[in-house]
């Protein structure tokens, strides 16, 4: 008996040993740091939020492995918005005032993130975005802001947007079908600014709601407009539905796209024409020989069994954006010294460099930029047999 609670007396003492020493990392604190998510965690956007919590993790793992923060390591705390601004804006609430996150991820669709903007303003809690693109995120006129992003921005996709569907399909009066939320109004007010910079008319605004089955009385209104090509912004669902009343119009008209369609069953459920849709995304796995994305994947294929290749990956947007946006974090955090919110808003802007998924970042955030991404990260994409591929940078 003395021999076996020798034995097991060395054991615990070797695994203590490997738990202070393994890698030269030292013990960390007990008490973890607290990242929250809130975003599309069910329904037709899922793959998103899949995405997303697959970023995360992939960095918050590699920050433990490394010491975490402030001698304690991160922890990820996920809760289900259901595309709903209102059960986001609760989620949020729980996540600060019970669970006592010290940054908040999230907002997949721009009316839940706006939901959610005045609440961490008014507690000082940094609201980092990997996803919504809404202008007004990061815009919303906060006298001290606390909404970062690392991901596209409305104002400048549009832009991007218009300059394709000129140059590459020679529109000279396009329409827009956008969604009937503030993300589509974000997006007519950008596509009506970048074509009058332009000089160009557009052919018509229809909108689409969220139940649509049949986009067909719309359509053809745009059609009979006179309409050459079609901006389309909605997420998955809706888009989808763009999508097969177009099939069933027979109308083949090019369609540039904002980045929706990626972020769920969007093949699936829109049909053969899905890869007919140009859409605009921030990074992609496929046709990148960047040695960072290939140690990326490899290390998603260790960490999730069920990715074999690139094409599980999608959409790899949410997964380079949520990993770039949580290094980016862990480098305010470490900048302000401390977890208060007020401290780690400082540290955002006290970053000097990074070496991204993305790209290098140089000072990403200032007082007056919230946004770390611009045109230049840019590229156009579309399906081809269920994987996004590149065509084009913007």
């Amino acid at each position: 008996m003395k021999v076996l609670l020798t034995r097991r007396a060395s054991l615990l003492s070797a695994v203590s040993a490997a738990v202070v020493c393994f890698a030269g990392v030292p013990a960390l604190a007990e008490d973890p740091i607290k990242i929250g998510f809130i975003g599309s965690l069910s329904g037709p956007s899922s793959k998103s939020g899949e995405a997303i919590t697959r970023g995360l993790t992939i960095a918050i793992d590699e920050i433990n492995a490394s010491g975490g923060l402030l001698g304690r390591r991160l922890t990820l705390l996920r809760r289900d918005d259901e595309a709903n601004p209102g059960k986001g804006l609760i989620a949020a609430r729980e996540l600060v005032q019970r669970e006592k996150v010290a940054v908040l991820f999230g907002g997949l669709q721009t009316p839940v993130s706006l939901a959610i903007v005045p609440f961490v303003n008014q507690v000082k809690i940094p609201f980092m975005g990997p996803w919504a693109a809404g202008t007004p995120v990061t815009k919303n006129g906060a006298k001290e802001n606390y909404v970062f992003r690392v991901s596209a921005v409305d104002e400048l996709v549009d832009v991007a947007l218009v300059e394709r569907a000129v140059k590459v399909h020679g529109a000279k009066k396009p329409g827009m079908i956008l969604i009937n939320n503030p993300w589509g109004e974000s997006n007519e007010k950008g596509l009506k600014a970048a074509l009058k910079a332009k000089g160009m008319e557009y052919a018509g605004i229809e909108k689409v709601e969220a139940s649509d089955v049949d986009v067909v009385p719309q359509l053809t209104r745009l059609k009979e407009a006179g309409a050459d090509a079609l901006f389309m912004v909605a997420n998955v669902g809706p888009s989808a539905q763009v999508i097969k009343s177009l099939q069933r119009m027979n109308w083949d008209v090019p369609i540039v796209s904002h980045w929706g369609p990626a972020g769920g069953r969007f093949t699936e459920l829109a049909g053969a024409w899905s890869e007919k849709v140009e859409m605009i995304q921030t990074f992609t796995f496929s046709g990148n020989d960047s040695p960072k994305a290939a140690a990326m994947l490899e290390k998603l294929k260790k960490r999730f069994p069920e990715i074999k290749t690139a094409a599980d990956v999608t959409p790899a947007v949410g997964i380079a954006n949520a990993y770039d946006a949580m290094h980016l974090t862990a480098l305010a955090i470490k900048n302000a010294g401390s977890t208060k919110g007020p401290d780690i808003r400082k540290g955002f802007y006290a970053i000097d460099k990074h070496e991204g998924l993305i790209k290098t970042y140089e000072k990403p955030f200032t007082p007056e930029v919230h946004d770390a991404l611009g045109p230049d990260d840019y590229v156009f994409t579309r399906f081809i047999k269920g994987e996004i591929i590149p065509i084009s940078r913007s």
